[in-house]
């Protein structure tokens, strides 16, 4: 449940959680809160990294897993734009079930991942497996469906999807740097810096208790059309190794903020009552090992 944050300052209760931590009135994490610590696991770019657009050249003939190989290994050597390097925050507040107030403050990368420098880089779609491995290697985890939502919701800029024709090439990496480039249009007449929290634009894949349940799949959601409604629903039909042009992969730190206070985020989401602010389905039982387990 998303409620003004404002609402819940003036609130001013004490919050006991679960965990029997006596926590001061509810508050907000800030802008500072999600700074250049959380992403220190990130290899500086090398100057000698190859552009966005030099890499998807290189890959042009190649997609699935082959192409994810060779993604991963830009992305774990750093190859990637500055500005995803500065987290944001998001904000989600709800209520314990003893009535008392309380605020998660998530950090999340303002874009989808991508490869390449701030001039010149594409937003890469990826299966399951290597969208967790980097996500894993580099601190990180999934967001949940809920998250998803909050992000597009507080997004400084909210973007239309932009299907394309459905053809048996939406895989290709020609179709995902087609799709890049719309994006890319769309992101410039906005106006604002790409560090600006950016939603709408691709479909996410998500942490979620169905990935144990149905092993092997991927599970992917989002896609927001103005108003926030999602195109996709949450799915499990595509094989874990599935990514097409419309997917995208958000980072979300794994330290959180409950009312001002760094937690664990892994924590959160498997507290019984603290789940239920960032998950829709209630706990998911330690979400680093799930996420770890996925490549």
């Amino acid at each position: 449940m998303l409620r003004s944050i404002l609402s819940l300052r003036a609130a001013g209760a004490a919050l006991v959680l679960s965990t029997a931590l006596i926590m001061p009135a509810v508050v907000s994490a800030g802008p500072q809160a999600c700074s250049t610590p959380l992403t220190r696991s990130i290899p500086d770019r090398v100057a000698r990294a190859p552009s966005g657009s030099k890499v998807m050249a290189q890959l042009m003939q190649t997609g699935g897993t082959e192409r994810d190989a060779a993604v991963v290994r830009q992305v774990l050597s750093g190859n990637m734009p500055a500005y995803l390097r500065k987290l944001v925050p998001v904000s989600i507040a709800g209520t314990l079930a003893g009535g008392q107030a309380v605020l998660v403050t998530i950090c999340v990368t303002p874009g989808y991942l991508a490869v390449g420098n701030d001039r010149d880089f594409v937003r890469v779609p990826m299966g399951l497996a290597a969208a967790a491995q980097i996500a894993d290697q580099l601190g990180f985890l999934l967001p949940t469906t809920k998250m998803v939502d909050a992000i597009y919701a507080q997004a400084q800029v909210q973007l239309s999807p932009k299907p394309m024709k459905p053809t048996n090439q939406m895989c290709s990496t020609a179709y995902l740097v087609k799709h890049d480039q719309t994006v890319d249009q769309q992101r410039a007449r906005q106006g604002r810096p790409m560090s600006a929290l950016t939603a709408g634009q691709k479909k996410d894949l998500v942490l979620t208790n169905r990935l144990i349940s149905k092993p092997g799949r991927v599970a992917i959601y989002g896609w927001q059309r103005p108003g926030g409604k999602p195109i996709q629903p949450l799915s499990t039909v595509h094989g874990a190794s599935y990514a097409d042009y419309s997917h995208g992969v958000r980072l979300v730190s794994r330290t959180a903020y409950v009312n001002g206070e760094p937690r664990e985020l892994s924590e959160i989401m498997r507290d019984s009552d603290l789940s239920r602010i960032v998950s829709s389905e209630g706990p998911i039982n330690n979400a680093r090992a799930l996420l770890a387990s996925l490549y």
